[in-house]
């Protein structure tokens, strides 16, 4: 079981994002969050959207730094993915 972060690279409300995966359990993800103070509003659907600033705090706490790439290969291979056809008929 191993928590998950990439580089936050992705752009939203003046600021840069990574995102925060588990490749096992949305259980250890959640847990993982609230022990980091990350709130349960950056959670959409398979993934926590955390700051830039929280970056080298949440690896410090014992996320794995990966590529992109990496995470989403992982976080599919976990069956935790929710895929754009998935969120759409939700």
């Amino acid at each position: 079981m191993t928590i998950l972060i990439d580089d936050p690279r992705w752009p939203a409300h003046g600021r840069l994002w990574a995102h925060l995966v588990s490749d096992s359990s949305l259980e250890e993800l959640h847990a993982f969050a609230a022990a980091n103070g990350i709130p349960r509003r950056g959670f959409d659907r398979d993934h926590y959207d955390v700051p830039d600033e929280a970056h080298a705090r949440l690896v410090a706490a014992g996320a794995h730094h990966v590529s992109g790439h990496e995470l989403v290969r992982r976080l599919i291979g976990s069956g935790l993915r929710v895929t754009a056809r998935q969120r759409r008929e939700l």
